[in-house]
């Protein structure tokens, strides 16, 4: 499956952006799919990861309550809204992709497809 994201930009402190990331092909309702971030000099985290069908989701505890994981499955795209944006949310965003849950999904090794990264920056 390759991916592409889309939708970073420059935006205030308290404010809003949604990502997206489109796949190339039907995404079979087992993989793991979901956002990863890296800020400079810092390493990739996980942002969230649900399971494309349904029934798994986790977020980072910085961002729960703030951001949401959404996918259209008529598009095979998925989404972050990111809601009260923080300074700190500054950051290139990844969405990525691989086939079954993993038992640690924060591990960024995991995933087999990487989509070309978008920045998002936060501007206090």
């Amino acid at each position: 499956v390759q991916l592409q994201a889309s939708g970073g930009g420059l935006v205030q402190a308290g404010g809003s952006l949604r990502l997206s990331c489109a796949a190339s092909e039907r995404t079979p309702s087992d993989y793991a799919t979901g956002w990863f971030r890296q800020a400079p000099g810092k390493e990739r985290e996980l942002v969230g990861v649900i399971r494309w069908g349904g029934g798994r989701i986790r977020y980072a505890d910085s961002v729960k309550g703030r951001f949401t994981i959404s996918r259209d499955y008529a598009k095979n795209t998925m989404y972050l809204q990111m809601n009260s944006l923080k300074p700190e949310d500054t950051a290139v965003y990844y969405c990525v992709a691989r086939r079954n849950w993993v038992v640690r999904p924060a591990d960024p090794s995991y995933y087999t497809s990487w989509g070309q990264g978008t920045q998002v920056t936060v501007s206090s």
